[in-house]
């Protein structure tokens, strides 16, 4: 017998063990999957909680939503590189879990999942088993490094000319560190840094904050800094767990754009975590942004899945312009052929 409950609040989840067991560390080996990830995005983000949760046995699978009148979403947001269910068992436990939002949601629209360990796949397949219209559509893409055993030397060597030119010209005008614990001083020089950046305004410099300090708790937070003339102009947060370092965030001040700090610092964290972490992998997340392609060697897709319950009106708007559309994108084809 499939059991299916929902979580609202998060201290609930806290108190059930099987369920707080299985969002844990011991189980889930990057932080988008964790529970802390979660009541990060929660206190800190205002996101509203909706833990979709299938039991069967000791078998578990953990769909983390949010949202309500009607329309759920993924439990995610920029911070989060990718977002997938949490399945011990995804057979089965997905189609429960499909099949009981029916009654709770007329639609459901997750973003930024993968497919390299078939997640949109089976998602989408237990959406559809179970009565629910699926639109399936390539919403983002992944930059990553399989490190494949090398050196940082031996993966310098691969990397662009004008990129080896760049850090063989301006890493003797840069100082770098890389700490390995969270320290405020230099937390405090990189929102600075964020501040006269390119970057965007932060989202929620608090949920970042306290997401550096548990990775330095944890030994995962890989923290660089660089200076020129002893004053900092980059900084950028890593983290490493489980054979894989993520990059979070980076970003350097615009007037030392032309000493290159970014590259420079980027290089150094590069270093660090192939030969001292010895990663097997190391992911850029989310975006296109053409200075990855210099340090990254495979890209992969991120997916949107979009699904509809058929006998809700308010969706009918929505279903009623993808057929239109679809007429239209097929007339044109045809005229095209012909």
């Amino acid at each position: 017998m499939v059991q299916v409950d929902y979580h609202r609040d998060l201290k609930q989840v806290q108190s059930d063990g099987q369920l707080t067991a299985w969002l844990s560390e011991s189980n889930q080996r990057a932080p988008f999957d964790r529970l802390a990830w979660f009541a990060g995005l929660s206190e800190h983000c205002g996101l509203n909680p909706l833990i979709a949760v299938a039991r069967e046995g000791g078998d578990i699978t953990v769909l983390p939503l949010r949202g309500d009148g009607g329309h759920l979403h993924a439990l995610s947001n920029w911070y989060t590189f990718r977002y997938r269910p949490l399945a011990s068992r995804p057979e089965g436990l997905l189609e429960a879990l499909a099949r009981d939002l029916a009654g709770k949601a007329r639609r459901v629209t997750l973003s930024g999942l993968p497919d390299e360990d078939r997640s949109v796949s089976r998602l989408e397949a237990a959406f559809r088993k179970t009565g629910w219209l699926v639109r399936r559509e390539v919403c983002d893409s992944n930059h990553i490094l399989p490190v494949d055993g090398r050196s940082y030397e031996q993966y310098l060597v691969s990397r662009p000319g004008k990129l080896r030119t760049t850090l063989k010209r301006k890493s003797g005008k840069v100082e770098t560190r890389v700490l390995e614990h969270f320290d405020a001083e230099v937390w405090n020089a990189y929102e600075s840094i964020y501040a006269e950046s390119w970057k965007p305004e932060e989202g929620s410099p608090a949920f970042l904050r306290a997401f550096a300090e548990a990775e330095g708790k944890a030994g995962r937070l890989r923290l660089g800094i660089a200076l020129a003339e002893g004053a900092p102009v980059a900084a950028q947060m890593w983290t490493v767990e489980h054979g894989t370092a993520w990059i979070h965030k980076l970003a350097h001040r615009e007037a030392a754009k032309p000493l290159s700090p970014g590259s420079v610092l980027s290089a150094a964290l590069f270093r660090h975590v192939i030969d001292v972490d010895r990663v097997d992998l190391v992911d850029f997340g989310t975006g296109d942004d053409p200075y990855k392609r210099d340090w990254m060697e495979v890209v992969r897709p991120r997916y949107r899945l979009d699904m509809f319950r058929a006998g809700s009106p308010r969706n009918w708007p929505t279903l009623g312009r993808d057929l239109l559309r679809a007429g239209a994108q097929y007339l044109a084809a045809t005229a095209k052929r012909g």
